[in-house]
């Protein structure tokens, strides 16, 4: 975790002490499950837990121990024993390392994926915003980054919300698919701990029991979850670029806040970067580089190897860290944008009326030309804008060919920009919900 990108409520479920406070709730709650059902005394798992109120675990006592026997979970129980005293020998009873480290591990994603979710809520409130706010603000839609047919800048964002709502509605799948609890011993048979005990933990902890573990809870829940952070991730870098192509001084209808006092180059005073957005998109490659080693965490020998835990220590943290941080900055920059409709507005008369091209080609059609004649005079007419700047609609009316298939008042009609935006509110409708 890096502290430029790091915001605190996300950084603190992967801390030493919440990690141990973790691991001590699922002791905890596996020692009163085994003291219900006779295994241990019941004055034993009292204790546990009436020895410990109160008391901070020592991190630094830990690390010591674990120096010492190259073991953290061990070197937790170690130190759990001097705060408890005799009655933790009942401790751990039956269980393996695994049982702690992935339940903890899953409990840490769940509360992660909690705090995802309600960032992508946030996302979604900016964009729905501004999306009705710009619901009919004319710009040029753009295929190849050339210009193509008009659409709204609401469309836009009305897109972009669809998107992130998929992405809502992913993320809620895999936090469930993650959401499980193993406490099942040395290779997941239960020779040595009752069932029952899995399922008070992973009740107490807010998990479902695993339907069937190894030693370690299947990591093609992990490679799902990490999977769909990187799918976020891309989706947001896809709204950053368009923002920052929108930013572009060639075409500059919309930009990201620049605030009193910024400065935007050391050496440029006229600059204002789009650098909020560029720093989203190199933060959602770090994400999505998160992925492939969940991806490749899935085959391991046999029963259980720690070739994954290694990978895990990092990008669980970093890739929930670095993903929170970026959707915390992408929904500032949605709310803040600057949106300029009379320089959409100045785009899309660039090329006089050349986004028409596709209804003089129809008309044509509808009128007895065949396709591939009308396409010939609607592009004979278009290239002359292209080459030579010339006025499109000028250049039908004064086209013998065209003129003699449809009225001069009728070509003036296909220039309507409205008839472009007739089924914005259906698009809307679908997006957002008939209210």
């Amino acid at each position: 975790m890096i502290p430029r990108y790091t915001r605190s409520e996300m950084a603190a479920i992967w801390s030493p002490e919440t990690k141990f406070r973790i691991w001590f709730e699922i002791e905890a709650h596996a020692a009163d499950a085994m003291a219900e059902l006779g295994v241990i005394p019941e004055e034993a798992a009292k204790a546990v837990w009436e020895k410990t109120e109160g008391v901070a675990f020592d991190i630094d006592r830990i690390d010591d121990i674990e120096r010492e026997v190259k073991h953290d979970v061990i070197a937790f129980l170690t130190h759990l024993s001097e705060i408890v005293g005799p009655e933790a020998r009942f401790v751990h009873q039956g269980m393996t390392s695994s049982d702690v480290l992935d339940t903890c591990l899953n409990v840490q994603l769940v509360r992660a994926a909690d705090i995802l979710l309600a960032d992508l809520d946030a996302l979604l409130a900016a964009l729905k915003r501004r999306a009705f706010e710009h619901k009919l603000t004319p710009t040029i839609g753009r295929s190849h980054g050339i210009h193509a047919e008009p659409t709204t800048f609401g469309l836009k964002l009305a897109q972009a919300y669809a998107e992130f709502d998929r992405a809502e509605a992913r993320l809620q799948a895999a936090r469930a698919e993650v959401a499980t609890c193993a406490i099942s011993g040395a290779v997941g048979t239960f020779a040595n701990i009752d069932p029952r005990v899995e399922a008070h933990v992973a009740e107490k902890m807010g998990l479902t029991p695993e339907p069937v573990s190894t030693q370690v809870i299947p990591r093609d829940r992990h490679a799902m979850f990490f999977a769909t952070l990187a799918v976020i991730a891309s989706s947001m870098e896809r709204l950053a670029v368009e923002i920052r192509h929108l930013q572009r001084t060639e075409v500059l209808e919309a930009e990201e806040y620049f605030a009193p006092g910024q400065k935007g180059s050391s050496a440029m005073p006229h600059k204002r970067n789009p650098v909020l957005t560029e720093n989203i998109t190199g933060l959602a490659r770090m994400v999505r580089a998160y992925a492939l080693p969940a991806l490749e965490n899935v085959a391991l020998w046999h029963e259980r190897d720690i070739s994954h835990s290694s990978a895990e220590r990092m990008i669980g943290p970093d890739a929930t860290v670095t993903l929170d941080f970026a959707l915390h900055r992408l929904t500032g920059v949605i709310d803040k944008l600057v949106v300029y409709p009379e320089q959409m507005k100045a785009n899309l008369d660039r090329l006089s009326g050349l986004h028409n091209s596709q209804r003089v080609l129809l008309a044509l059609t509808q009128a007895g030309v065949s396709r591939e004649d009308a396409y010939r005079l609607t592009q004979r007419n278009a290239m002359k804008t292209w080459e030579d700047g010339a006025d499109f609609l000028e250049e039908l009316k004064n086209d013998p060919d065209v003129t003699a298939k449809l009225p001069v008042s009728e070509i003036e009609g296909l220039f309507n920009l409205d008839f472009h935006f007739k089924h914005v509110d259906t698009v809307f409708a679908r997006v957002f919900g008939e209210a």
